[in-house]
């Protein structure tokens, strides 16, 4: 299967539940930033992400609160680097507590002290390990030499200690999909549980032009689904066309909500027009006809995952042929 059945069966029961209750928009995916700190400071990302002090970040009990309120079955500790947070056991040990699966977000670099040894392996938890292309490249996006070895070596060490492992690939305007899929090769090697390729997404504070266009996404996401025919991608099919320019959806941006140590930060991950205490506040406050439009001039090029995932599950229940596909796509694939 391309994702544990019980990742997919709590998938489907958070879905009916909702439908039951009327409601048409709800949280799939919680964002949970505990601090702004990082040991590293990589080329794609916003400075507020790994500028913060550690004695700056949430509280154990603030970061299960917002599990608890938002109510998303899958929880993804990013940042910042989550392995740095000095509670990280706590809080990996309470999110499971509460049946919520985890997908620890890391640069790689501290796992062995931090949760190898530490946290134990669980069916509900997997190491989501940065990786932006082979040793040159990828070093040269975080900026620091090193970085691609010690990576490869935690997916190693990760793997034998029996944690599910993926990895995570943002696709740049100056991404060389022929390294990209010289980097598939390598990580199918390591026997990965999965491998996610994304578009770059622009933050604000960021002035380079690394970035990638609707067109320059189409572009490149043509040969990414043509890679997802030979390699474990996590990106649907149908996502995967999308980002290739061959159908459309509307944003979903209300499936993926985002809290940081400045709050619940609205309308969604990539944009902070507003950040907000109570998770009610942020719900109601949204205009979420406005950003489901994609009107906003921020929106434009934005063909994320976070926003868009959850428009190919919900489109679903209309299209037959997709549902097949879907299927046949994780369960016999």
């Amino acid at each position: 299967m391309r994702f544990p059945l019980h990742i997919t069966t709590d998938m489907i029961k958070h879905q009916i539940r909702q439908g039951l209750k009327g409601n048409t928009r709800y949280p799939f995916v919680l964002m949970l930033e505990p601090l702004y700190t990082c040991n590293l400071a990589c080329l794609g990302c916003s400075v507020e992400r790994h500028t913060g002090s550690i004695e700056d970040r949430l509280t154990l009990e603030e970061c299960l609160k917002a599990a608890d309120d938002s109510g998303a079955p899958v929880v993804s500790l990013c940042g910042g680097e989550p392995t740095i947070y000095p509670e990280l056991k706590g809080l990996v040990e309470g999110i499971i507590a509460r049946k919520r699966h985890i997908y620890l977000c890391t640069n790689g670099l501290l796992l062995d002290r931090n949760v190898y040894g530490q946290i134990t392996p669980h069916n509900r938890l997997t190491i989501n390990i940065h990786m932006d292309g082979l040793r040159r490249t990828h070093d040269q996006v975080c900026d620091r030499e090193g970085v691609f070895d010690k990576a490869l070596e935690m997916i190693k060490e990760g793997k034998r200690l029996g944690y599910r492992v993926t990895t995570n690939t943002t696709i740049f305007k100056e991404t060389d999909l022929d390294e990209v899929e010289a980097l598939c090769r390598l990580l199918r090697e390591y026997q990965v549980d999965g491998m996610l390729l994304t578009p770059g997404y622009q933050y604000a504070s960021i002035e380079s032009d690394i970035f990638l266009a609707r067109e320059e996404i189409h572009q490149k996401f043509r040969k990414v689904l043509e890679l997802s025919k030979r390699y474990r991608l996590t990106s649907t099919p149908m996502f995967l066309e999308f980002a290739a320019g061959l159908r459309e959806y509307p944003c979903s941006p209300w499936s993926t909500v985002t809290y940081t140590p400045q709050g619940w930060k609205g309308p969604c991950y990539l944009i902070g027009e507003k950040y907000f205490r109570t998770f009610e506040e942020f719900w109601q406050s949204m205009d979420w006809d406005y950003w489901e439009s994609r009107q906003d001039a921020r929106c434009q090029n934005c063909k994320m995952h976070s926003g868009f995932e959850a428009s190919v599950v919900l489109g679903l229940r209309n299209s037959p042929k997709d549902m097949l596909r879907m299927a046949i796509w994780n369960f016999l694939e």
